[in-house]
């Protein structure tokens, strides 16, 4: 049987754990505090279509209690990776995949990217400081995951699906291998979509687009996806950032396959919608600036290219997210 972590086990976390049980597979949960302990008494529980389901699985805030895993499945922020690397090294055995359900650009990125930049086999500093992930967890046990669900944390315990159910997934080198070959007929098995991508780059910048764009006008303005496609001067920011995020990942081999006109007309007509950094302000938790935002910048100085528009509105959103105590630079 293969055994799975899922390390943060909250609203994406806990319905991948559901699929991945349901398929068979030996899951065990990585939690804290209220909802743990909601697990723990009366199972892991998700609400899916007017119907609630309860699983009974292993979990913990003690990651020793779990053992080695097959795969330890990471859905937490991007940027808090670094700070559980130490809870991780009991999960992995010699084989273990780690398999990033995360937004934003990864620390594994420039693994095998064979871009012809200078960034190749580095890390990246905006979610790796110091290179500490890439040097203690290993960019070899590094698969990537697209995550497109909405879910939500109704209760402790009690996880709500909201819409989707494609989970991209895909190896850094662009093969087409046996670990994410088990995991991706695993997931469908619980009833995901799990396509194995071979250019899974091209799949994290197409979300990643609308979260350097969409995300920090959101957070400063408060407004929702389709508020801010239908207001012109909003549309026209968002359109002068995708331009610029669109030249970035061009300069390190990604495809945009879909117009920018395209691609904001799908955002807007997500009707009601804030995007989840707004969300994070208004709920007051940490904000993910670095992995959507800082990242993207960090390319683009590495590479030389000016983006003066993203690189203001993160001056604004990251003194924004400063002042009302939800982020400090590095």
């Amino acid at each position: 049987m293969t055994r799975v972590c899922i390390f943060g086990a909250g609203a994406i976390g806990g319905y991948l754990g559901a699929a991945l049980h349901e398929a068979g597979a030996d899951v065990s949960l990585v939690a804290r505090g209220p909802h743990l302990a909601a697990i723990r008494d009366n199972g892991l529980g998700l609400e899916k279509g007017g119907t609630t389901t309860r699983y009974r699985l292993a979990a913990s805030d003690k990651s020793a209690d779990l053992g080695k895993q097959d795969y330890v499945i990471l859905a937490i922020k991007a940027h808090t990776i670094p700070m559980i690397i130490d809870d991780l090294a009991p999960l992995l055995g010699p084989d273990t995949a780690v398999v990033s359900a995360v937004n934003g650009l990864p620390w594994w990125y420039f693994h095998k990217a064979q871009t012809g930049t200078a960034l190749d086999e580095t890390p990246l500093e905006a979610v790796d400081p110091g290179g500490r992930v890439w040097n203690e967890i290993g960019p070899e046990r590094a698969s990537g995951c697209v995550v497109y669900p909405a879910c939500e944390i109704a209760e402790p315990g009690l996880v709500k699906h909201i819409d989707g159910d494609r989970f991209t997934l895909g190896e850094p080198s662009m093969e087409q291998s046996e670990r994410v070959r088990t995991l991706s007929s695993l997931m469908i098995a619980g009833g995901l979509k799990a396509p194995q991508k071979p250019r899974i780059r091209d799949e994290i910048w197409v979300k990643l687009w609308g979260n350097c764009s969409f995300n920090p006008v959101s957070a400063l303005t408060g407004a929702t996806l389709d508020a801010i496609g239908t207001d012109p001067e909003c549309r026209a920011l968002v359109h002068a950032i995708m331009t610029e995020v669109r030249e970035i990942g061009q300069a390190v081999g990604v495809r945009f396959s879909v117009p920018i006109e395209k691609r904001i007309d799908g955002a807007t007509a997500i009707v009601g919608h804030k995007p989840s950094t707004r969300q994070d302000i208004e709920a007051g938790r940490p904000l993910e600036i670095d992995p959507l935002v800082t990242a993207v910048l960090e390319l683009a100085e590495g590479l030389g290219i000016a983006a003066p528009t993203l690189r203001h509105v993160s001056g604004l959103l990251k003194l924004q997210a400063e002042t009302l105590g939800l982020y400090s630079r590095p």
